[in-house]
């Protein structure tokens, strides 16, 4: 039986059985699902997407899973933020019918070895940086759907480049989802949600929207048709100015392919990943 979180209906499920059957019975009943993946330590970015798949779905999942294969040897696994109770507490009040809450063992039992990897879409940017994250990431997500088996689930768009690695996984996969990328949400001085905002410091947090806005600045100058090689040594050096350090990226890249572009001539992103302190921030913002 799938066990209740309090304050509400929200259930709550450790292990796929369970999980496969309740799936099971809302599609013999005609109800289409939703899932958002998740990796706990909720914000208003997460409730935004819940929100959204109550809207085009009749039932919404959520899944909560700190990914340890997406994580490098010296990044933050240990101390990524967890507290399960009240991400579940604001998954029941958001109105979230299901929560799909693995363990690492049920994720990956004794004798796991496979992985996906997606090539091209996974070379520049973070990939660069986070060697192994991006197959980590293609891998857990591709369980995630077979294990809840949605019809769309949402992503973010603040991670662009892994929203375009899961689309070519589905689409190379054939696997039967719809991927819908959802706008970030920011706070009202333009910094991202993130779950990793809460590491920034008092001086760091009220540094930290310059990233955006640098973004912003250089999205607009390209829009108007200036050649990005000097927008970005310029936005390079504002950041830089701003006390991130180090900037691992800032690029404008077509917004399917992530190419680098040398003047905007079709949909594009601006990209960028920088250190502020301790934390790394990435953004992006369309062209």
């Amino acid at each position: 039986m799938p066990e209740t979180s309090s304050p509400s209906a929200l259930r709550r499920f450790t292990e796929l059985p369970p999980l496969r059957a309740e799936v099971a019975a809302w599609r013999a009943a005609g109800e289409s699902v939703v899932l958002v993946p998740t990796m706990g330590a909720l914000h208003a970015g997460h409730l935004a997407l819940v929100a959204r798949a109550r809207e085009i779905g009749r039932r919404a999942v959520a899944s909560i899973f700190v990914n340890p294969t997406q994580f490098g040897p010296n990044e933050d696994f240990s101390r990524y933020p967890r507290d399960t109770e009240a991400d579940l507490r604001l998954l029941a009040e958001a109105g979230c019918d299901a929560a799909w809450t693995p363990s690492v063992e049920t994720m990956y039992p004794p004798g796991f070895s496979t992985r996906i990897e997606v090539e091209g879409l996974t070379e520049g940017l973070c990939g660069v940086f986070r060697p192994g994250h991006f197959s980590g990431v293609a891998t857990v997500v591709t369980k995630l759907l077979n294990q809840v088996r949605p019809d769309v689930a949402l992503f973010g768009e603040k991670d662009f480049q892994q929203l375009q690695v899961i689309r070519r996984a589905v689409r190379d996969l054939d696997l039967p989802v719809e991927i819908r990328g959802v706008p970030t949400l920011r706070e009202p001085d333009g910094l991202a949600l993130s779950s990793r905002n809460r590491y920034l410091g008092a001086e760091e947090r009220a540094r930290a929207p310059r990233l955006h806005a640098v973004l912003a600045e250089i999205a607009a100058a390209a829009r108007g048709g200036a050649e990005t090689e000097p927008l970005v040594a310029r936005g390079r050096a504002a950041l830089e100015a701003a006390g991130f350090s180090p900037v691992q990226y800032l690029a404008v890249c077509d917004a399917e392919s992530l190419a680098p572009l040398a003047r905007v001539d079709r949909p594009a992103r601006v990209l960028a990943a920088a250190y502020l302190g301790r934390t790394r921030l990435i953004d992006n913002v369309p062209v």
